[in-house]
């Protein structure tokens, strides 16, 4: 049964932890993604690393609006990024606040899929920026951690 997650905030010790590698890609991770995505669904995200509902594994999900495309990742890596472009961003974990982050303006990124089966995404703008946000929560950082400028909301 899907269901919604709480979102952890800052300051819980969980979203400064590096996240555990998965190695079993079976129900429980299965669950794990589908009740990522209801929660961001339902917090009306575009991003979700899975420390972010209190699992310190390293699963994310992104919502690509261009296309209305669901990405599942599992131990995602950047293999390679290139360019620089600063941007505003916003996270479910850090509310009421927007900050100026300079990221790489594209990226490749190896993962595997839900079952295990290997994947590489290229992605450029704001889908790499989205994916570079979300792995720095497998890292244990968040956008707050280098940022350049900030907006309360």
């Amino acid at each position: 049964m899907v269901k919604v997650r709480r979102i952890v905030k800052e300051g819980d010790p969980i979203l400064r932890k590096h996240a555990q590698q998965i190695l079993h890609f079976g129900n429980n991770l299965h669950q794990l993604l589908d009740d990522m995505y209801e929660t961001l669904k339902k917090n009306e995200g575009v991003g979700l690393a899975a420390p972010q509902v209190g699992i310190s594994k390293r699963a994310i999900i992104v919502l690509n609006l261009e296309d209305d495309e669901l990405i599942e990742m599992v131990n995602p890596e950047i293999t390679e990024a290139k360019g620089l472009k600063s941007d505003w961003e916003a996270c479910l974990s850090v509310p009421h606040l927007t900050g100026k982050v300079p990221r790489a303006a594209s990226v490749t990124v190896k993962a595997r899929d839900r079952n295990g089966n290997f994947v590489e995404r290229k992605a450029k703008g704001r889908l790499a920026r989205i994916f570079q946000h979300e792995i720095d929560h497998l890292n244990g950082q968040l956008f707050i951690d280098i940022m350049t400028e900030a907006e309360e909301e």
